[in-house]
């Protein structure tokens, strides 16, 4: 009995007679019905790792509606018969590793999002932990990209001004049977190149995290653990990028392709019909959909959420790095299990933990999830409480059923380049995988043209200056040199008008209220922008020159404001201060 065969038998026992597998390429094919969506993930899992290149899961839920990929409202001809050396599709931590890994030569480099900004995904939504590289199994892609993008994080934080902590972190013991694990994670550890992991007795834990619970009996350091912010990291790599010669384009929905024997000829887009030497495929969830485009999808992306939820930064100080139990149930888990992460932004953020859902754009949170989450994490510190949550939210991984990063060229296509199935550490790998793209790219492009190094290529990209952690004189300069700097609009963030007006000239600019956000944190802290709001909607409308009615909180319908109510008149005969400015009403 082959392989093929042996997969049928166990997917007859599992399912009956719902599923049928057959060879499409170097992949397995699944087709058939389940009754529910859980089943349909459990079957590609059963499939997947079995000697093939990867699982095409196209088996159908009777009743299960899937929503269209959300698109842009704009509808031009911007882009119409652009060409282009090489095309990055997606504007997440990866494609704009990539096309600032490849602005070191001088080639005409285009990278497209759908969204109004970049990092609005995955992106921006994890915890942003450069994780050590113990958990990837050894010998996977993850391992190998997780363990070198970890070691370069130093240098590429200084090159693009984003703050970066390495911190360490702790895996902690409540029981001493547990001590015996530490031998294995030890062997992972020397598998995976992770160096440094040690035991540390009850004492040496609660010098590095003090106000962890008394039930602690030790624990396994890691000290490679660091922490970057996600959103930053992923504007500053697009941000070089431009600076050093490529172009981005947001609001571009990739809607088809042209093929031309075993080439990619042209990508339709909303804004025209692009012209590539090469594309690189960088499409997060979406990204088997846009090797499908060019009959090249092998894998299939099973998107799989994260909840989050994000506490007070008064209550920072109780965590130092990020703490954890071992879950022995997680050991061959397909997830990390979450703990309490210290953010590189002060936040302590609880979980994530793991759902699988069909919907590769839900972001909507659940309450149970949440409170699960609360429940098995907070006690970890006995200082922190519900009550300290701000705010949580959602994000949605790019799962394979191999569970293990894509990072090659085509087997099919000539000029069709994956970096696909990034999920966790993908945040951590992204500046190795991005050099392992660059690599490939220039051996696939030096078969149709020279290809010379960027004579003005500059690493060094500088940040928005951050005067919540200046010294008093350091922030008294800027205010002198700039006064806008003086003007504190976000209090809770101390976020000042001149970091605002900066995030909106910026290289790439920005016209939404998360853009802002995800530049100088202005409506993260306590209140959510319950006060700067208002503030950051008129920076927007003078610098801008937005409309105020017409500005969103994230882009496409997600108007903040509705319309006038009133106008108010001049000054009366009492002499109030009345303005001839107009109330708007807010959306509710």
């Amino acid at each position: 009995m082959n392989t093929l065969q042996k997969i049928q038998k166990e997917l007859d026992k599992s399912y009956g007679h719902a599923v049928q597998c057959r060879e499409w390429r170097s992949s397995i094919l699944l087709e058939g019905t389940l009754s529910d969506w859980n089943q349909v993930v459990s079957a590609g899992l059963l499939t997947a790792n079995r000697g093939y290149k990867g699982v095409v899961n196209n088996i159908q839920v009777p009743g299960l509606s899937l929503p269209q990929i959300k698109k842009p409202a704009i509808s031009d001809s911007t882009l119409d018969g652009r060409k282009v050396d090489v095309l990055v599709i997606g504007g997440g931590i990866i494609g704009c590793a990539i096309a600032r890994e490849l602005s070191k030569w001088d080639i005409d480099i285009l990278l497209i999002d759908k969204e109004e900004d970049l990092a609005m995904h995955t992106s921006s939504r994890n915890d942003g932990m450069v994780h050590p590289g113990i958990q990837p199994h050894p010998g996977t892609k993850k391992a190998l990209y997780n363990v070198k993008g970890n070691e370069m994080y130093e240098r590429v934080a200084k090159e693009l001004d984003v703050p970066f902590r390495r911190t360490g972190s702790v895996i902690l013991f409540d029981k001493r049977w547990l001590r015996p694990l530490v031998p294995f994670f030890k062997r992972r550890a020397r598998q995976n190149h992770v160096e440094g992991v040690s035991y540390i007795s009850e004492k040496e834990v609660r010098a590095r995290e003090p106000y962890v619970n008394d039930k602690v009996t030790g624990g396994l350091y890691i000290p490679s653990t660091g922490f970057i912010s996600p959103y930053k990291t992923t504007i500053a790599f697009a941000e070089n990028a431009v600076a050093n010669g490529a172009a981005v384009s947001l609001n571009t929905v990739v809607l088809g392709m042209d093929m031309d024997g075993e080439r990619i000829a042209s990508v339709k887009t909303n804004r025209g019909t692009i012209y590539p030497r090469l594309v690189v495929n960088a499409a997060g969830t979406f990204s088997d959909k846009i090797a499908a485009m060019a009959d090249d999808q092998f894998f299939t992306i099973h998107p799989r959420k994260g909840h989050m939820a994000f506490l007070d930064k008064k209550k920072g100080y109780l965590v130092h790095s990020v703490v954890a139990m071992p879950d022995i149930g997680t050991v061959h888990s397909k997830t990390k299990g979450g703990g309490l992460v210290r953010t590189v932004d002060g936040n302590i953020l609880v979980g994530p933990d793991a759902v699988e859902q069909p919907f590769r754009e839900d972001y909507t949170t659940d309450r149970d999830n949440i409170q699960d989450m609360l429940v098995k994490h907070l006690p970890l510190v006995p200082g922190l409480s519900p009550a300290d949550v701000i705010t949580y939210c959602a994000g949605v991984r790019a799962a394979t059923y191999e569970e293990d990063f894509i990072v090659e060229a085509s087997e099919y296509v000539d000029n069709l380049i994956h970096a696909a199935g990034i999920q966790s550490p993908g945040l951590a790998s992204a500046p190795a995988i991005a050099q392992a793209i660059e690599k490939i790219t220039l051996d696939i492009l030096a078969e149709s043209m020279l290809v010379n190094p960027n004579p003005s290529w500059n690493p060094h990209r500088k940040g928005i200056p951050d005067l919540s952690h200046m010294s008093e004189s350091e922030r008294n300069e800027y205010i002198r040199r700039r006064p806008a700097y003086g003007n504190i609009v976000c209090r809770c963030e101390e976020i000042s008008e001149g970091e605002i007006i900066d995030a909106i000239r910026s290289p790439i600019p920005v016209r939404t209220v998360d853009g802002i956000k995800r530049r100088v944190r202005a409506g993260m802290g306590r209140c959510q922008g319950g006060f700067c709001l208002p503030h950051v909607l008129r920076i927007l409308h003078d610098e801008a020159g937005c409309d105020l009615s017409e500005i969103t909180k994230k882009g496409r319908s997600s108007v903040i404001l509705s319309g006038e109510t009133k106008q108010i008149t001049p000054a009366g005969p009492l002499g109030h201060d009345e303005t001839d400015e107009k109330d708007l009403q807010v959306v509710s």
